[in-house]
């Protein structure tokens, strides 16, 4: 199993035209769980592997969980920007644990933020205490 940061920019990402924003993100965790994610590039996720939602404004901070149910695949029809999806089902009580006690860019060690990228191992033990899990 891996973890991975996935970055949300509320001012651009939407969920089916709404804001892709922390009250959203939980909301959706709680009626609507089921994601299509997209990818820039053909990530080794796999079942099981875990995405902690980085949300980069108003906050920069991670505030959602949510565990990937299938492998990356192909986007229908063809998408030039982000040609690849992956299926995700947020995790509502560790969401909401998020939301409730997020964790900021400085302890995640994040230098550059790209839209997927590994959890580092110090970052990883800070998420799980938070989330609950």
């Amino acid at each position: 199993m891996q973890d991975w940061i996935y970055i949300l920019n509320p001012n651009k990402d939407t969920f089916d035209g709404e804001p892709s924003d922390k009250d959203t993100v939980r909301r959706l965790a709680h009626k609507d769980p089921e994601l299509e994610l997209w990818l820039s590039r053909r990530n080794r996720m796999n079942p099981g592997d875990r995405l902690w939602f980085f949300f980069t404004s108003p906050e920069s901070e991670v505030a959602a969980v949510a565990d990937v149910i299938g492998e990356p695949y192909e986007a229908v029809p063809a998408d030039t920007r982000f040609p690849y999806r992956v299926d995700a089902t947020l995790l509502p009580g560790p969401t909401d644990a998020l939301y409730s006690n997020p964790v900021g860019r400085d302890d995640l060690g994040l230098a550059q933020v790209r839209s997927v990228q590994k959890v580092k191992p110090g970052a990883l033990k800070i998420l799980l205490a938070r989330a609950g899990l």
